[in-house]
């Protein structure tokens, strides 16, 4: 029998003189290819690389969850902590403990997502993970995070505030926190105490919701407010890989990229933020119209909207999917050309502002404002203003004319917000335009205009990034380019504290950072890229590795194809 052709049971992994070695329950078609269509069992995935991999980001989660205790955006004041006698984890010794923690727990989620990143592309050889485990893996990540203090932000403190607003009858888009005196504002960062409400009507009857069942439980409300994300977080791993279907990536990949992502988890369910829901909605919503459900597509992104603003941004585009849908099957039905092309477009334009208004009138009404009062939330978008740091264009450009003239950072920032606020109208109406000629134009459009946004805004933040990244784990992508945004993501998810405060200002922060980043990105091709093991071993057999493969892309599973 050909060595391509062996039976399964002639595929046993030599035993290691290291330990046990594990067989794959799995079936082999034609050609050796493994069918994932099967799940092994859970004995012998914990001992595969794969589940060690998922155990070490377990591990990471459960470090962070500890040391967030002490080191994250904790409450001013924390009786539990204290009843539990562990309030020393704040202080002294216990904070610099504490903060040592988190910091191996994220090195060590980072470690264990690029391992089975390694395992996903293909370039750690004799190792596969199907697309459940990768969402199983997901499940095992978050587990501790949901029970931890909101980490690297207390954007969570906010939500709860302005919840409580709602509940207690003030108009969120008109009053900031400040007038809500209790143990909610009190763990407020005190930038945004005075600042209303940025987010859609939707968030809003969810945080009213949250703190309706809860009252003033910091704790409670956390945690609540963490389960309400999670259904952003199961359409994410639903969209994701479902849109490679259409934009010519790999779903496992994919899945590994914009949802096992430390960035995502770490930030979007450890720092409770509604980017969550936002772009799992938003993605649904575009996979849905992917799939010639025009009106449920746009009406989850239209939900998506009600959450938080920014998912707006794909509904022009998908206008033209929409029209692009609509001219294919005519011509499959011998119907002939479409009508006027204006014609067409005001038609499929205006039903899908219909569908958009309905659910926004109906989201605002719910809140009991009305909707001419409902409307303010639009206005409080500049609210990120307030926002400095390195991450924005407008801010760079400020940072660097100050350098070689005597002007204020304020006096030029507000120019340079300027500038670029309106480059970004103008590249947002050209990138609308241009990009309008097939569905996966359509959705590249919406990729560059979430990059446009995050890079040209007056302010950024790490976990914007997660927006544009859901659509670009869909396309086919080279092994380079994936080290490209593996490093930028470490990088993103090392550059703030843990308690939420920026750490762009600090040299040595920075350079940590980055020095981290250049490690995973490397390390998605090769093993131990320090050399800090003298000889690597095959993680089936014990025996010396075999060259890593990262000459070639993933994609089209019938051939490698580049991007």
């Amino acid at each position: 029998m050909p060595s391509d052709q062996q039976a399964p049971s002639d595929r046993k992994a030599t035993p290691s003189a290291r330990g046990h070695a594990y067989e794959r329950t799995r079936h082999i078609v034609s050609g050796g290819t493994p069918d994932h269509s099967r799940w092994r069992n859970w004995t012998d995935f914990a001992r595969s690389p794969e589940g060690h991999a998922a155990l070490l980001g377990f591990f990471g989660a459960l470090l962070i969850t500890f040391g967030g205790f002490g080191a994250g955006s904790v409450r001013i004041n924390d009786p539990l902590l204290e009843s539990a006698h562990l309030s020393w984890l704040r202080f002294g010794h216990g904070y610099v403990l504490s903060t040592v923690f988190v910091w191996i727990g994220v090195i060590a989620m980072i470690t264990a997502w690029v391992r089975l990143g390694r395992i996903v592309i293909g370039t750690q050889r004799g190792t596969s993970v199907t697309l459940n485990e990768l969402r199983a893996i997901v499940g095992i990540w978050i587990f501790p995070l949901l029970f931890a203090v909101p980490m690297f932000s207390r954007d969570a403190y906010s939500y709860l505030a302005q919840g409580a607003l709602l509940r207690d009858g003030f108009n969120p888009y008109s009053v900031g926190p400040v007038v809500n005196p209790g143990v909610l504002l009190d763990n407020v960062s005190p930038v945004w105490t005075t600042t209303t409400a940025p987010y859609g009507p939707i968030f809003l009857l969810m945080a009213r919701g949250i703190t309706a069942v809860t009252g003033d439980n910091v704790v409670a409300g956390t945690i609540a407010l963490r389960f309400v994300m999670l259904p952003g977080l199961a359409l994410m791993m639903w969209a994701v890989p479902h849109l490679t279907k259409h934009l010519g990536g790999k779903p496992t990949t994919a899945l590994w990229l914009a949802v096992l992502n430390p960035l995502v988890l770490i930030h979007l369910i450890g720092g409770v933020h509604n980017e969550m829901l936002m772009v799992g909605l938003m993605a649904a919503g575009i996979a849905l119209v992917l799939e010639h459900h025009h009106v449920a597509g746009i009406m989850v992104v239209a939900v998506g909207v009600g959450v938080k603003a920014t998912a707006g941004v794909a509904l022009p585009f998908l206008v033209w999917i929409w029209m692009i849908h609509e001219r294919e099957r005519r011509a499959a039905r011998n119907e002939g050309a479409l009508p006027h092309p204006v014609w067409t477009f005001a038609k499929i334009a205006g039903l899908g502002v219909s569908v958009f208004a309905a659910v926004f009138v109906v989201a605002t009404e719910a809140t009991g404002l009305g909707l001419r009062h409902g409307i303010g939330w639009l206005t409080a978008l500049s609210g990120s203003n307030k926002i400095i740091n390195w991450l924005s264009l407008p801010t760079i450009m400020a940072h660097m004319t100050t350098w070689v003239t005597p002007l204020r950072l304020e006096s030029v920032l507000s120019v340079t917000r300027k500038l670029c606020e309106i480059t970004l109208v103008a590249l947002l109406v050209w990138m609308w335009w241009r990009f309008k000629n097939s569905e996966k134009e359509a959705v590249f459009g919406i990729l560059i205009a979430f990059v446009a946004i995050v890079i040209l805004s007056p302010a950024a933040l790490p976990w914007y990034y997660s927006w544009p990244l859901a659509l670009a784990a869909g396309f086919a992508l080279s092994i380079t380019t994936l080290q490209w945004l593996v490093g930028l993501c470490t990088w993103l998810m090392l550059v703030f504290q843990p308690d939420g405060s920026i750490g762009l200002y600090s040299f040595p922060h920075v350079a940590l950072a980055t020095f981290a980043a250049i490690v995973a990105a490397v390390s998605l091709r090769t093993i131990d890229p320090l050399k800090l093991r003298a000889t690597h071993t095959h993680p089936l057999t014990g025996g010396p590795a075999q060259p890593l493969d990262g000459t070639t892309a993933y994609g089209d599973p019938a051939g490698p194809t580049t991007a």
